[in-house]
């Protein structure tokens, strides 16, 4: 093969893997953020129903948050296949599970029809995307990263970054197109609609995926005998310090993200009395700008470094939590418009974008399925799921005022900035005891 046909192939190879990154993670966190929607319009009333609307709608919520405790799991099962067999078929695997979850739930029952039994199987679904998502997003983010070559890692690892918004656009657009149904026909048929639909997707992106090669990273750890035969012990052995830094990380990315993009939901309705329609197209707007600036921003962590990057969306959340809940106070269309893009596709970017490439270079090839998903999904559980719920207790507690709220984003930035500054002397005292004790693999 000449250096010209070479050169070729591999950029059809890589815009291959882009896609199939790229395809399978936005369905994964399209099913995903389906719920998170319901969980804001609809599911306090059809699964949770009480003389409480603030009591139902925390339980719904507790569902939303429950399910990110059941992420770890699913990631240390499915990140332990990922390093043993590969990323590839633990790819396969996860998008059907999140696939076939997801259309069962808009085929349940409600509480009307069965009465407890109805939230009983809404809980099981969810656990089963939870497991889903928990070894999803590693594997599509290293399917991208160990693709990349070197000068270009920032701008790979920011592509499956963008699935998050692509799915949160599709999602928010499909309840938007439902909304538009008289409430009867809403409440009794239109929200399921978009869950059976979801199918389609689920095929398109099992299609993407069986095309795919396995990893050049992980083949060539694979055929040199390096792959880790217990890697959930080998990364707590050698690398906890790594996992505790990426958790830290974790935080100041997932919390704001799910009060700007699904707390905004209840709270713009519930107590600013905003029209459901507003808000969420304000969220659909601010998805597909912050899915254009995700891509920018992981070129800019090209250019200027990962953690740069990072550490000026941590600041710029911070600076940003009061003056989000002020606009939001202004009560016009516009306001909550210029809340929510601000906050998804300007504040949240620069964080997302590097936040993979961030981990993924704290971790060797053997264990780096396993050590980027237990700082994701932990981190995710602690901060991510239960933000709404945090934030709807804090509104309920304080006689309705954001100015709590507004702490919580401020505490959650500090995490992720300290979490920044002091990763690389993480990984240094990792190596230096590794290369002490003659462990040090060349691939690390």
């Amino acid at each position: 093969m000449s250096r010209t046909d070479d050169a070729t192939f591999r950029a059809v190879t890589n815009r291959r893997v882009l896609i199939g990154s790229l395809a399978g993670s936005a369905i994964e966190w399209f099913d995903f953020f389906l719920y998170a929607t319901a969980a804001a319009i609809i599911f306090d009333q059809q699964f949770f129903p009480s003389d409480d609307p603030a009591f139902s709608l925390i339980l719904s919520y507790l569902t939303l948050a429950l399910t990110f405790f059941i992420r770890p799991f699913g990631g240390i099962v499915f990140s332990h296949i990922g390093d043993r067999v590969g990323r590839k078929k633990t790819l396969v695997l996860t998008l059907s599970l999140m696939g076939g979850a997801t259309v069962a739930i808009g085929l349940l029952p409600t509480y009307a029809q069965v009465g407890v039994l109805a939230p009983i199987l809404l809980i099981i679904c969810r656990i089963i995307q939870g497991l889903a998502i928990g070894g999803e997003w590693g594997g599509a983010l290293l399917l991208a990263y160990e693709y990349a070559p070197k000068n270009r890692r920032g701008f790979f690892g920011a592509v499956p970054q963008t699935g998050v918004t692509v799915g949160m656009l599709l999602s928010s657009l499909s309840f938007a197109l439902v909304s538009q149904l008289p409430d009867q026909q809403f409440h009794t048929w239109g929200w399921r609609v978009p869950f059976v639909a979801s199918i389609v997707l689920v095929f398109l992106g099992l299609w993407i995926r069986q095309g795919l090669a396995e990893t050049p990273a992980f083949q060539k750890a694979k055929d040199a005998g390096a792959v880790a035969r217990m890697p959930l012990a080998d990364t707590l052995r050698d690398h906890w310090r790594s996992v505790v830094v990426a958790i830290g990380i974790k935080f100041v990315e997932t919390g704001p993200f799910y009060i700007f993009a699904v707390f905004v939901v209840s709270y713009a309705t519930g107590i600013l009395d905003y029209e459901q329609p507003t808000v969420l197209n304000a969220v659909s707007v601010a998805a597909f700008a912050s899915t254009i600036m995700i891509l920018v921003m992981g070129r800019l962590a090209d250019a200027l470094g990962r953690k740069p990057v990072f550490v000026a969306g941590a600041i710029a959340t911070a600076v940003y939590a009061a003056p989000f809940f002020l606009l939001l106070d202004r009560g016009t269309t516009a306001a909550v418009y210029l809340a929510v893009i601000v906050g998804l596709a300007v504040i949240w970017p620069p964080v997302t974008a590097t936040l993979g490439t961030l981990m993924s270079e704290t971790f060797s090839t053997r264990v780096r399925y396993t050590g980027v998903t237990l700082g994701y999904q932990i981190g995710a559980a602690l901060a991510g799921g239960t933000a709404p719920l945090v934030a709807q207790w804090l509104i309920s507690s304080f006689e309705h005022t954001w100015a709590p709220i507004a702490w919580y984003i401020v505490l959650l930035a500090a995490v992720g900035l300290f979490a920044a500054v002091t990763m690389r002397f993480a990984v240094a005292r990792e190596t230096a005891t590794l290369k002490a004790e003659g462990r040090y693999l060349e691939d690390e």
